[in-house]
């Protein structure tokens, strides 16, 4: 299709659009719960005429087959909120309290169904299409349970692309990045067994806030000590919890935190540090330390010949002077990595910033919002990339 044309398409489906995305919007579900987006997904499709199923609970795979075809492009799309409160005051605003769609699912699930119906009007349609709606990625579940229920196997996919909003661009923007894209990430537990002993008397107990207190210190060099400045990771501790009364030593002491890196080695060199620590440093105060290690996403390698393609496309689509290259992966994690350990494809970045301070709040805040014709870029771009890969 001529890239006017389909951008033209695209454009002429923004009504349409921005009625769906708000809709997600006012209704955001969180990971696992996304029951109502699920039907609402699937009630979409069914208008289509695009056959579907639905995996993992509430994760939908729609099957757009052309007779014959001798390629299978996917893309996907995740679909749950996040446990926060949204401040903005917009008609849109979700309806379901301490619950909201500040990370941009509901702009990614909007764009997989606008690229649905575009390829779906194709007449010429050369292959087949698989539409992944994600559930849980916010949590690091959804991608490997879609996987493990053989979703992608019938056909499998050939190519794989999404894409992830980015206030950082403005809206008829992308930015790229082949190779590492995102960081991996695991979530750690650390926790300290001392001994209770009244306030008053803290010689005959082991307080496990003061061990807690030393270990976060030393726990802290590790990034600083134990790793080249050339590389990066990030080792945060973000929750503790523990005792019982003010005038009460404590005797637990939960530590939380998660480590995000770029490469396997640093990966290992930091956890190793971890269990030395927390090992060895609680008992020089005669108390115990336990460290409970969860994997979550695996590191986003982008394939760089899907990246070059990515990049064609946006140069006809949105013209060469708004494909921006990325200089550095992002700390942040992304499942997305899970289906790219299998199948060549990419992620990029959609600019969604447009001329009001609304559309310029960072994800993952409580008032996060879109430029709403980022939508029709991102549709198209999309139907470009299952036509050329």
């Amino acid at each position: 299709m001529d890239h006017h044309r389909l951008i033209e398409g695209a454009r002429r489906l923004l009504p349409w659009l921005v009625d769906t995305r708000r809709d997600f919007h006012a209704h955001p579900e969180t990971s696992l719960s996304e029951t109502r987006t699920c039907e609402k997904i699937c009630t979409h499709l069914d208008r289509m005429g695009i056959p579907h199923s639905i995996h993992a609970g509430t994760g939908v795979v729609g099957q757009i087959r052309v007779p014959g075809a001798d390629k299978t492009v996917a893309l996907r799309a995740d679909i749950d909120a996040l446990p926060m409160s949204d401040r903005k005051t917009v008609p849109y605003k979700s309806t379901h309290a301490g619950i909201m769609h500040a990370c941009g699912h509901d702009v990614h699930t909007t764009v997989l169904l606008g690229a649905a119906r575009l390829l779906s009007e194709m007449a010429d349609l050369s292959r087949n299409v698989t539409l992944i709606f994600q559930p849980a990625e916010e949590t690091c579940e959804g991608a490997k349970a879609l996987i493990a229920a053989g979703a992608l196997d019938d056909p499998r996919p050939d190519a794989i692309f999404a894409l992830h909003v980015a206030p950082r661009f403005r809206a008829g923007q992308i930015g790229i990045k082949a190779g590492t894209y995102a960081a991996s990430s695991d979530a750690f537990d650390i926790r300290i067994t001392g001994r209770s002993s009244h306030g008053a008397r803290p010689y005959q107990g082991i307080d496990a806030i003061v061990v807690a207190a030393q270990l976060i210190t030393a726990v802290q060099s590790i990034v600083s000590r134990n790793i080249s400045a050339h590389d990066r990771a990030v080792l945060s501790l973000g929750r503790i919890t523990g005792g019982t009364k003010r005038n009460i030593i404590a005797r637990d002491v939960l530590i939380e935190g998660t480590l995000r890196t770029l490469s396997k080695d640093v990966r290992d060199t930091i956890i190793k540090r971890l269990k030395e620590i927390v090992a060895q440093l609680p008992k020089s105060f005669g108390a115990d330390g336990e460290l409970t290690v969860r994997p979550g996403a695996c590191l986003l390698q982008n394939d760089a010949g899907m990246i070059d393609l990515i990049r064609r496309n946006g140069e006809r689509l949105l013209g060469a002077g708004n494909v921006v290259h990325e200089p550095n992966p992002s700390m942040g994690v992304e499942d997305f990595a899970f289906y790219l350990k299998d199948i060549p494809g990419a992620i990029y970045s959609l600019g969604t910033r447009g001329d009001t301070e609304d559309t310029a709040h960072p994800v993952h805040t409580n008032r996060f919002d879109v430029d709403e014709t980022a939508m029709v870029f991102g549709t198209a771009l999309q139907v470009m990339n299952v036509l050329t890969a």
